[in-house]
């Protein structure tokens, strides 16, 4: 019984741990891809004003 009480803490903070890594990893995986999409958007945006002013 004091081995289960000496390793419970140690336990709990590795899943801290791991929780809050999962969190950091998970937004910044997100932030990427919103990245990813604004640099599409505005990619697509610059090619549509290039070709509206070939046009003219």
């Amino acid at each position: 019984m004091a081995a289960v009480a000496a390793l419970t803490p140690p336990i709990g903070v590795a899943l801290l741990f791991w929780f809050v890594m999962r969190a950091v990893l998970r937004a910044d995986r997100n932030e990427r891809e919103a990245m990813a999409a604004l640099d599409r958007a505005e990619a697509e945006r610059a090619a549509a004003e290039r070709a509206a002013g070939e046009g003219s």
